[in-house]
């Protein structure tokens, strides 16, 4: 499985990681959840461990990502940024595997 994390992601994933005391071992769900207006929409959340069923990623950066299997089939190939604007700040997904999505960009459609 293949997910990319840009430097910006990556810095603001670290710093709410250290923020919230995060343990040695922990890392970064991405999952893709039922909901939203166009039927699905992905969550970011620091985990202290992974699930026995979790594909985890360890990125060169030290960052490590915890995806679930349902999760997976829908996060191939996905790069996460983290951009601020005039508009406000946050984590932003361009998934190759998206056919569609909400004017808000926080739903998808596949």
């Amino acid at each position: 499985m293949q997910i990319q994390l840009t430097e910006t992601a990556v810095s603001k994933v670290q710093s709410f990681m250290d923020e919230h005391g995060a343990e040695k071992n922990a890392g970064l769900r991405v999952a893709v959840l039922p909901g939203g207006c166009s039927g699905f929409q992905y969550g970011l959340n620091i985990e202290d461990t992974p699930e026995d069923d979790d594909e985890i990623l360890d990125l060169n950066e030290g960052v490590r990502i915890f995806v679930d299997p349902f999760s997976a089939q829908y996060l191939e190939g996905v790069e996460i940024d983290y951009v601020t604007t005039m508009m406000g700040q946050g984590f932003t997904f361009n998934n190759p595997a998206a056919a569609g999505g909400c004017g808000c960009g926080s739903s998808f459609t596949v």
